[in-house]
């Protein structure tokens, strides 16, 4: 069995499903095989057990891995290190002034 430091993605436990499906697309038939066989015997998730065979079928179909890059940032891991998006006076949204007792003309809420 194929053990996690020597998986064909780096990092591959801690990617996002969305992230990995695009991934796998950079990997040849024999690099899929052995991410797929780890994924079976660990999480063993369907959605992307499923995906990572239909990638499978495609490449023996003939299809080609992509010329992206397998080690390249996750976006998300990108926003993570920036901190995520800030708030600013031009994106906060207006004051809210809840009232303190209830509105006495709604005898839904307390008074």
């Amino acid at each position: 069995m194929t053990e996690r430091d020597d998986l064909p993605l780096p990092d591959y436990d801690h990617l996002p499903v969305g992230s990995l499906t695009s991934r796998i697309r950079t990997l040849d038939a024999g690099d899929l095989t052995t991410l797929l066989d780890y994924e079976r015997a660990h999480a063993n998730r369907v959605q992307v057990v499923a995906v990572m065979e239909s990638r499978l079928s495609g490449l023996r179909e003939g299809a080609q891995p992509s010329g992206g890059d397998r080690a390249a940032a996750t976006p998300e891991a990108a926003g993570a290190a920036a901190g995520g998006s800030k708030v600013s006076e031009a994106t906060s949204g207006p004051p809210i002034n809840p009232p303190s007792h209830g509105d006495p003309t709604n005898p839904a809420q307390p008074r």
